[in-house]
């Protein structure tokens, strides 16, 4: 009965992409016990990958494909090159602005499927080949208990967790959650896309606890209390302690 449930749930998301996340990530938690289904996790996979936006420094044939059509459209994109920048951000706001989108310059979900007519979400292919390495594998441990530490999947503490996350990916973190949060460039948290690092100040001052950036404010990360576990950001115990974000991915 139960199993049934979670394929019911499954099946709903992938035709109703509205709070997608939320559902699937309600939709694991059975009993109060964590049950990894890999259908489950491959389907938070494309989800997760499916939320990335191109926008300014992106580059690629999708790229390509978005120029042409402004171009077609009479938007002044400049050279046709593949390569997202400030003249293709100024044809996407005037874009928006036209169409009654947010005009913030970047090609989310909803941009590119007025634009292109589908709802194809464009692709980084590189880095959202990354992210899916890296969230299959953090989402595969999920359920795993907390020891100070710990590296491995017989146990987590938080920087442990996302530098194996990473490593699934073939990136090499720093052990400790404050030498990450230096390494890489600092994003402000209205800027946040799936696979950013973000850290929060708990036991110490600073970045001492860190997790995994998945989009719709949901974070993945290894609890003291929790194990390997999905949070909100923004709910009360989280939001008063965050302390900032940084981009490990192109």
């Amino acid at each position: 009965m139960h199993l049934n449930l979670r394929k019911v749930l499954v099946l709903m998301m992938l035709i109703s992409s509205l709070s997608s996340i939320n559902v699937l990530f309600a939709s694991e938690k059975i009993d109060g016990k964590t049950n990894v289904d890999k259908t489950v996790v491959e389907t938070v996979v494309e989800t997760v990958v499916e939320t990335v936006s191109l926008k300014v420094g992106d580059e690629g044939n999708t790229v390509v494909s978005v120029q042409k059509r402004l171009a077609e459209l009479n938007y002044a994109v400049g050279t046709i090159d593949g390569k997202y920048g400030s003249m293709t951000e100024l044809a996407v706001k005037e874009f928006q602005e036209d169409n009654k989108l947010q005009a913030n310059g970047v090609i989310s979900q909803d941009t590119y499927k007025v634009l292109m007519n589908k709802a194809t979400q464009p692709s980084r292919s590189d880095s959202n080949n990354a992210l899916r390495r890296i969230v299959r594998t953090a989402m595969s441990v999920r359920g795993v208990p907390y020891v100070f530490g710990g590296t491995s999947p017989r146990g987590f503490d938080c920087s442990g967790f996302t530098q194996y996350a990473f490593s699934a990916a073939g990136i090499s973190l720093p052990r400790q959650a404050d030498s990450q949060y230096y390494s890489y460039e600092k994003v402000k948290a209205s800027d946040l896309r799936p696979g950013d690092l973000i850290f929060f100040t708990t036991y110490a001052a600073g970045a001492s606890h860190c997790g995994i950036y998945l989009g719709d404010g949901k974070f993945i990360h290894a609890g003291t209390s929790t194990g390997v576990t999905v949070s909100n950001m923004y709910g009360p115990y989280w939001n008063e302690r965050y302390y900032g974000a940084a981009r490990v991915l192109p």
